[in-house]
């Protein structure tokens, strides 16, 4: 590794993450925020969720992400010490609280993990 210079490896590591936002349904409604609703594309879970159901769960999801950011990229060792228990808690979060903002049949459309 050390006769790979590092600017190679950042660029090779930020083209795999590029090209993997492609079908990611957490990107794709990022990117509905910025479209208007006739544009966005006939998705089954656009037609069956609200627009502000979808852009609330979305907004929820990035908050949580920033959080996970938050305490995985911070300079203090003891915060990095409780990144474990932050992804621990987050279980209950999206699985206790947010059904009390958003109804469970929406969770079910927008959320792929559940409809396996």
């Amino acid at each position: 590794m050390t006769y790979i210079p590092p600017a190679v490896l950042d660029g090779l590591f930020l083209y795999m993450a590029v090209t993997a936002l492609n079908g990611n349904q957490m990107f794709d409604r990022i990117m509905l925020l910025f479209q208007e609703q006739s544009a966005y594309p006939p998705n089954h879970y656009l037609r069956q969720v609200p627009k502000m159901k979808v852009h609330l769960f979305t907004s929820l999801q990035m908050l949580q992400l920033i959080i996970i950011c938050g305490f995985g990229f911070t300079r203090w060792p003891y915060l990095k010490m409780t990144f474990p228990v932050v992804i621990m808690l987050l279980l209950p979060i999206r699985h206790k609280l947010i059904p009390l903002v958003i109804s469970e049949k929406y969770l079910r459309a927008m959320d792929c993990y559940l409809n396996r």
